[in-house]
């Protein structure tokens, strides 16, 4: 006969384990959706087999090392193209095709967007941008250039051309960051969420698309090809944290008094449903630049250059020739 006592501990033992069935499953569960979740980084050589053009695109400029196509005649007119949050030079593969034909065309990924490896000082203010596009144009002995900017490119256009306007010809900017908005205000630094942050370890493409979808008015707009783009190059080595250390570190000021010191003929493009930079912005560049003009186009979102890329390749090149 098996004594009470035993009896008793055989069925409090019982219970402990049904009560850690409930978690032992609820763990199990878990940890499969954090594998499915969980999202690495690509190696640089896989990323350079499907998006280096030519291993020459990858060069060094001071302490930096950047990913740049050089395309056009050397003696036609520079332009320099600087891509988006998030983006990289792919996102101008129409314009820079197109505008080839006339112009030397300079784009490069950003330090740490891209093909090109984060900052080396871990420096994403758009003063250390402008140095290094300063130091790029010396090393290559270009004196003066148009300057193309998207959303956050356009910021540091905009920079450029107030500071340094003796380096710029003319100004084309494209849905520009710049001004104030809810939860990023002037003199303060943008407080990054901590669910943000988890995209280090994962970003799923699902998650991607999702995020992706607001910047385009049109939902087939954003293919397949391009989301897989967009969340291979934000799988780069070092490229998620460079985009949380980018935007912990922008830090808007009154753009009003830099922006009237520029006297570049400016051209303002806008998708007039921009979800991201709504086109009522435009209004305050074109009160604050003078000379400027803006061209809009319906149902195109913030990326023109992408969603409607013949049509607003057409604006760019009637404005510089």
């Amino acid at each position: 006969m098996v004594p009470l006592v035993r009896r008793h501990e055989s069925k409090a033992g019982g219970w402990r384990r049904m009560r850690r069935q409930p978690l032992m499953l609820a763990l199990t569960i878990l940890s499969a959706l954090s594998l499915w979740l969980w999202t690495p980084d690509l190696p640089r050589e896989q990323l350079h087999k499907h998006y280096l053009s030519a291993p020459s695109d990858l060069r060094a400029v001071g302490p930096w090392q950047l990913h740049v196509r050089d395309t056009g005649p050397r003696a036609a007119p520079v332009v320099v193209m600087l891509h988006g949050f998030g983006s990289s030079l792919h996102t101008w593969d129409v314009w820079a095709e197109g505008l080839s034909a006339t112009h030397r065309v300079i784009r490069l990924d950003l330090p740490g967007s891209g093909l090109s490896p984060p900052d080396p000082a871990n420096d994403y203010s758009d003063a250390r941008s402008v140095h290094m596009l300063l130091r790029l144009l010396d090393d290559w002995g270009v004196q003066r250039a148009s300057w193309v900017g998207h959303s956050m490119g356009g910021r540091i256009a905009w920079t450029m051309a107030a500071r340094h306007p003796e380096r710029v010809d003319r100004l084309v900017l494209v849905a520009p960051d710049g001004f104030s908005s809810a939860g990023f205000e002037y003199g303060q630094a943008m407080e990054v969420p901590a669910t943000l942050s988890l995209m280090r370890h994962v970003l799923p493409k699902f998650l991607l698309r999702m995020n992706l979808q607001s910047a385009y008015a049109q939902p087939h707009s954003l293919s397949d090809a391009l989301t897989d783009r967009y969340h291979d190059l934000l799988r780069a080595p070092g490229a998620r944290q460079a985009m949380l250390e980018r935007l912990k570190q922008t830090v808007l000021q009154e753009p009003g008094p830099l922006l009237r010191q520029i006297n570049a003929p400016t051209l303002l493009l806008w998708g007039e449903a921009d979800a991201m930079i709504p086109l009522a912005n435009a209004r305050d560049y074109l009160q604050a630049i003078p000379g400027s003009r803006l061209v809009s186009w319906p149902a195109v979102g913030h990326v023109p250059q992408e969603e409607a890329a013949q049509t607003s390749l057409q604006a760019v090149a009637d404005f510089l020739r």
